[in-house]
């Protein structure tokens, strides 16, 4: 299950055993980090397993709203989904910073299997309750705390400092591919033969990043030091994101979009449902169209060099004002052709601010600050899922969306204010070859955000 991002560069590991670990490919492309044996076991792995979460994110949505007929109950389920990661996501980054990546992503992609196939039984048997779900969403949740912050950091491991740009974005690519294939043939399944199926699709398909991890070469990674068990770790974490503003105003960012904005679940649902009435197919096409425009968000990323804070700010605030234009949209075509665009700028937001947060951090830390990261962005959703399914309830589906859509225009907005005050930047407006052409410049020389402003 992947979820499927500030310096221009990435800090050398730890150590490295430079006799047996593959050097980055010399010539740059948006696949080079494929070239790289056990990075490529790990990406055709969650192909497969991707492509089964999204199944089951769609199975389950659908199976909640059909046993109780609510909007807030989908919520709900979201925000259990998520839960774990808002209360114990930091204590999960210390764990991670000390234990090895590898065993640890074996025992957590394990773990989420038995929950899938569990709720596979469960809902096949005709014995399914929305309790059932709801358990089977927090301990999804549970076994996410560590699998998350530990598979952001063994990417580093796997490709090395000079590839984690481009890694990060093919993760990116990879699970939006994925969201291309999973809604739409749990689309299928479910009016075919039942939501159980797709939950049992999901269970079978962790055999595949279990099997890459298996056969990948301990010799070949790029080792980082492990943190050693020791008190006061998480606070160490703490100090070191608050001292560093290129880090936490990303974080404080993506908090707000995650949210607030990123509430597809319940909006989408709702849409199909009660403003469209066009059923479970809709929800799916929807899904699918958003997951195109992620795609393409996240093999542009691939292209880029760098993670500019500015690409951020921008594509954050044209995020929260096409949530707040598709609120409004009269017909069903054209608010499912606005899922594209949305996908594309959200999806950069998410990228933009990982890479450029994993790329800042010290090798040592950062398990810890992939934890808060985390954390802020998914375990906000315990928060903000059941506050935006209640507004769509009780003020309709276009209100819920629209609100969304409004915090994160503001929040877009208002950071984008604070870095410009906070690296000493100023707004500049030249004429570049007979186009007007908008950039954000340094007031003076040193300040610390000016480079990647």
């Amino acid at each position: 299950m992947s979820t499927g991002s500030g310096a221009d560069s990435a800090p050398a590991p730890t150590t490295h055993d430079s006799r047996t670990a593959p050097d980055a490919p010399r010539k740059s492309s948006m696949f080079s980090s494929l070239r790289v044996r056990n990075y490529r076991l790990f990406f055709l792995g969650q192909v497969v397993s991707n492509t089964g979460t999204w199944m089951q994110r769609i199975a389950q949505d659908w199976l909640v709203l059909s046993l109780t007929g609510s909007s807030a109950a989908v919520g709900i389920t979201t925000a259990l989904q998520f839960l774990p990661m808002l209360l114990f996501g930091l204590y999960g980054g210390v764990l991670v910073d000390r234990l090895p990546k590898r065993p640890t992503l074996l025992a957590t992609q394990s773990a989420m299997a038995v929950t899938g196939l569990a709720l596979a039984a469960l809902t096949l048997t005709g014995q399914v309750q929305v309790w059932h779900v709801y358990v089977a969403a927090f301990a999804v949740g549970l076994a996410t705390v560590l699998d998350n912050p530990a598979r952001q950091s063994f990417v580093s491991e796997m490709v090395g400092p000079k590839q984690l740009q481009n890694a990060v974005s093919l993760n990116s690519a990879n699970f939006q591919s994925a969201r291309l294939i999973g809604p739409a043939v749990a689309g299928l399944m479910i009016t075919g033969v039942g939501t159980g199926w797709a939950f049992l699709a999901n269970g079978l398909s962790f055999v595949a990043p279990i099997a890459g991890l298996l056969l990948m070469r301990s010799r070949e990674l790029h080792v980082v030091e492990r943190a050693p068990r020791g008190k006061g770790q998480l606070r160490e974490g703490l100090r070191y994101v608050a001292g560093r503003p290129d880090l936490i105003w990303p974080i404080v960012l993506v908090g707000f979009i995650g949210t607030f904005g990123f509430n597809f679940p319940v909006w989408l649902s709702a849409y199909a449902d009660d403003v469209f009435h066009a059923g479970a197919g809709a929800y799916s096409l929807f899904n699918t169209v958003m997951a195109v425009g992620s795609l393409v968000g996240a093999l542009l990323a691939a292209r880029r060099g760098t993670a500019r804070l500015r690409v951020l700010i921008a594509a954050a605030a044209a995020f929260g004002a096409l949530e707040i234009v598709a609120a409004a949209a009269p017909s069903y075509w054209l608010f499912a052709l606005l899922m594209a665009p949305i996908g594309i700028f959200g999806l950069t937001v998410n990228v933009t601010a990982n890479t450029a947060v994993q790329m800042g951090t010290d090798p040592a830390m950062r398990g810890r600050v992939m934890a808060l990261f985390m954390m802020v962005f998914m375990g906000g959703t315990p928060l903000g899922a059941p506050l935006v399914g209640w507004i769509t309830d009780a003020y309709g589906a276009r209100v819920g969306f629209a609100v969304g859509g409004i915090v994160s225009l503001a929040a877009a907005a208002t950071i984008g204010l604070v870095l410009t005050r906070v690296g000493g930047l100023r707004l500049s407006i030249a004429w570049h070859h007979g186009h007007p052409k908008v950039n954000l410049v340094p007031r003076g020389q040193g300040q610390e955000l000016a480079a990647v402003a």
